[in-house]
């Protein structure tokens, strides 16, 4: 098999996904540039004020050395700095001023001043400005370490993209080696196996392979070796669309990312505004321009919204791939919003809660199961495979079928000793044996409900999540699944093109709906309910009406969704107190309010602050990780 990367391009750049205020930066560029700043700082910092206050004793001066530290500081300012500057540009092209502009705004003035004041032969702010740049560097290293340790889910997805066997098309057949990677979404045509799904499907224990079985691109063989037939490559697998739904997943903004952006452009506008009034305040106060220009910058470094516009993204980017790990996908974040309020969850009956693999419950009598064995011998349909092995437990023979016929959606019919035998529905569930064109008996089947049902029934009892179900069977069958589960509210004979009316029926009572359905004919259920969770995605990924999939078909994943619904929301709340609190406080105290009492913030403490505020934000997302779903 020969190797091809070429399609790893997918992985898009993670920290791109947050804000893009890095687009283009990379992080080994900022621990660089820290690095070649801190030097150049030193010497600067030997020469100014706070190292002779601190040590005691200056170092010696030399002919023209307040040029050498406006060379050093020139360095600084556009080597270390060109970074902020290039944001703030791209922040002003599109008229959104934020945090790169900010900090542009006080390093051009503490620079502009301290040229101005090396020519005149005035205090400069060379220190303050080198120190603040150093720390600003240091801090957006840390952040985006720390974004991109969060943004797991594409990266994760990305590594098992199979190296592709070479111009792998639909319907070439591949040996897939113990050990190997399914290489695309295929059939498997010889061979049997245990295929590790985990990463896909979140399901931990391997699933067994025989023929006729579908295998997932980027699964992993167990000890068997097995022959696959590709039905699906590259841009067409389930792995791709998976992708495909994280990333737009990651770009789809929730409600707290917009209010968090929009405080965010506020506090830039509120920065300015008081960095303005108090250096206005300052010269009118005849503090000097040098004091003045020192609170400019220290107001505008502590009102960068820095951790502001990482606070909701970052939770937002860990839930994500904690869903995914968790075997459901989120495709729209405003869904995972939303299901932290949800107090009603709709199941549709069929696949959903219960197997889809059906027993006979009553009969009419042991002649009518043994003719419609002898016709339904033939069938491959689920209720004809119940009715057969129905009348093999009751050891009924049954007879030989001439011209055998499906009628598709409705049953089959064959002549079995001469005469015409139909089995199938004529509306209604239960099944009708028909001779001859006279209905001679019944027969009731019934769909098993399923045993992760009831757990996840109760595990959303407990909750204090009400349930609802919905079905196309009779109410008797209904009733009886009902009850098996524990279920107090059902609809039954209710037509697909009917099940998105009971959604809004139960939303005009004032509840909160989810709807659960498998997706085939329930979109517009889906669309329609407050949260849409398609069930049992198999290899469909791309279920458009749903907001969240869940991949391993278990309704057992749905309290997880509403549980991490609400720790994400708690989490977002707290970064934004942690990534707001904090300006409360120190904004005054940069601006030089309890200067009567000597409390007087300097500029490189306001950029420790500010990136001590980030870094808080950063560690208490990444914290969301530790809880258990």
């Amino acid at each position: 098999m020969t190797h091809n990367h070429a399609h790893h391009s997918h992985t898009s750049h993670p920290t791109k996904a947050i804000g893009d205020k890095h687009a283009g930066h990379h992080i080994e560029d900022f621990l660089k540039k820290f690095w070649i700043t801190l030097v150049l700082t030193l010497p600067i910092l030997g020469y100014s004020e706070i190292f002779e206050i601190a040590f005691g004793f200056s170092l010696p001066t030399f002919v023209g050395h307040s040029w050498f530290i406006l060379c050093l500081g020139s360095v600084v300012f556009f080597y270390g700095g060109w970074v902020f500057l290039k944001g703030a540009y791209r922040e002003l092209k599109v008229w959104l001023p934020g945090m790169m502009t900010l900090i542009t705004i006080a390093t051009s003035a503490a620079y502009l001043w301290s040229v101005y004041a090396t020519f005149v032969g005035e205090h400069t702010l060379f220190w303050e400005l080198s120190t603040l740049i150093a720390i600003m560097l240091l801090g957006h290293y840390i952040e985006m370490r720390a974004v991109q340790s969060a943004t797991g889910a594409l990266k994760e997805l990305s590594v098992l993209l199979p190296d592709e066997a070479k111009h792998l098309k639909v319907g070439d057949t591949v040996v897939v080696k113990p050990g190997a990677k399914v290489p695309g979404d295929g059939e498997v045509v010889a061979g049997v196996s245990e295929v590790d799904e985990s990463i896909l499907t979140g399901e931990s224990r391997p699933v067994s392979k025989h023929v006729g079985d579908t295998v997932i691109a980027g699964s992993i063989n167990g000890d068997g070796s097995l022959t696959v037939r590709v039905t699906k490559t590259g841009e067409a697998t389930f792995l791709a669309g998976v992708m495909r739904l994280v990333r737009e997943a990651e770009a789809s903004k929730s409600q707290l990312q917009i209010l968090s952006d929009r405080a965010a452009l506020w506090l830039t506008g509120v920065a300015v505004l008081a960095g303005g009034v108090t250096f206005v305040s300052w010269l009118g106060a005849e503090a000097g321009l040098v004091f003045a220009t020192e609170r400019l910058v220290a107001v505008l470094v502590i009102a960068c919204p820095h951790a502001l516009g990482l606070a909701v993204p970052l939770v937002a980017s860990i839930s994500t791939t904690m869903a995914a790990r968790n075997g459901f996908l989120v495709k729209q974040r405003l869904a995972l919003e939303a299901a932290r309020s949800i107090d009603t969850v709709l199941f549709d009956k069929t696949g959903t809660l219960t197997e889809g693999k059906f027993s006979v419950v009553q009969v009419t009598s042991d002649e009518v199961l043994a003719l419609a064995a002898s016709v339904d011998a033939h069938s491959e349909h689920p209720i004809a495979a119940a009715i057969v092995a129905e009348a093999k437990n009751r050891a009924l023979s049954y007879s030989e079928v001439k011209d055998f016929k499906r009628i598709p959606g409705i049953g089959a019919e064959g002549m079995v000793e001469g005469k015409k035998v139909f089995v199938g529905h004529r509306g209604g569930s239960d099944v009708i044996v028909e001779v001859d064109g006279n209905q001679l008996g019944t027969i009731s089947v019934m769909d098993t409900p399923r045993k992760v049902a009831k757990e996840a029934i109760d595990m959303l009892k407990a909750e204090g999540v009400h349930i609802a179900m919905i079905t196309g069977d009779s109410g008797d069958v209904a009733k009886q699944v009902a009850e098996e589960l524990g279920i107090s509210e059902y609809f039954a004979r209710v037509l697909p093109s009917d099940k998105s009316e009971k959604v809004k029926a139960l939303q005009k009572e004032g509840k909160r709906v989810a709807f659960v359905g498998d997706g085939v004919n329930d979109a517009p259920a889906l669309t329609q309910s407050d949260l849409g969770i398609a069930i049992g995605a198999g290899t469909n990924v791309a279920i458009e009406s749903a907001g969240i999939i869940l991949v391993r078909n278990d309704p057992r994943d749905i309290p997880k969704i509403i549980k991490l619904s609400r720790l994400t929301y708690n989490k977002m709340i707290q970064n934004l107190f942690w990534a707001s609190g904090y300006n409360i406080v120190a904004l005054p105290l940069a601006a030089g309010a309890l200067f009567a009492y000597g409390i007087i913030l300097e500029p490189a403490v306001a950029a420790i602050l500010m990136s001590l505020s980030t870094v808080i934000v950063a560690i208490n997302a990444v914290l969301l990780r530790k809880n258990s779903l």
